[in-house]
């Protein structure tokens, strides 16, 4: 249960839960609907305010719910939770909604846990999760698909991120994702250090 390991992450630092180029997950909620989805465009994008960006394409209900809440959330999969990222990654919250009249939290047998500043659910048993209020930029949103979050709280699993950095090493079940393509995804390695680069 990671509720025991969460802590937060001070904002000047909240950018380094994205800079290894992790698949997230994103959700949102407005007017009593929420959704969760999988997306493997979500990058830093400045330190002070900490800033991230997140590709949503107009196909997606999340990007409806995010253009009318003003707020999102970028939740950090496992590779314990791959299925999970498959899912929801795959289905229509909307017509989950619309047919079964759930959303993909309930759906699915998803657990949650409410943000320390945004009203937006975040999914346990993630690594890294940045509670972000939307920048409107609507030239970016309109052609590019591409939003801006502002990261207002942030937290990580101590026990892979603490001091500012991620150490992985004896949680391989904690590992991060990375989407390549076609469903196929990779896990994140190692640490490797100046010294060994170094020697090489």
């Amino acid at each position: 249960m990671t509720a025991f390991h969460r802590r937060p992450v001070p904002l000047s630092k909240a950018y380094r839960l994205l800079n290894h180029g992790p698949t997230v997950l994103v959700s949102a909620a407005h007017d009593g609907k929420r959704n969760i989805m999988a997306a493997a465009w979500a990058m830093p994008l400045d330190f002070e305010p900490p800033k991230i960006t997140v590709v949503l394409d107009k196909s997606v209900w999340t990007r409806q719910l995010v253009e009318a809440s003003g707020t999102f959330v970028i939740n950090v999969p496992t590779i314990s939770q791959v299925d999970i990222v498959e899912t929801v990654g795959s289905t229509s919250g909307l017509e989950i909604s619309r047919e079964k009249d759930l959303d993909k939290f309930s759906a699915y047998g998803l657990t949650t846990f409410q943000g320390e500043v945004i009203d937006v659910p975040l999914l346990e048993g993630c690594v890294a999760w940045l509670e972000c209020r939307l920048l409107p930029e609507p030239h970016n949103q309109g052609q590019y698909d591409l939003f801006i979050g502002e990261v207002v709280a942030a937290h990580a699993d101590e026990r892979v991120f603490s001091e500012g950095h991620w150490h992985f090493q004896g949680h391989d079940d904690l590992r991060t994702l990375h989407h390549v393509a076609g469903g196929h995804f990779l896990v994140i390695g190692d640490e490797v250090t100046g010294d060994v680069l170094k020697r090489k």
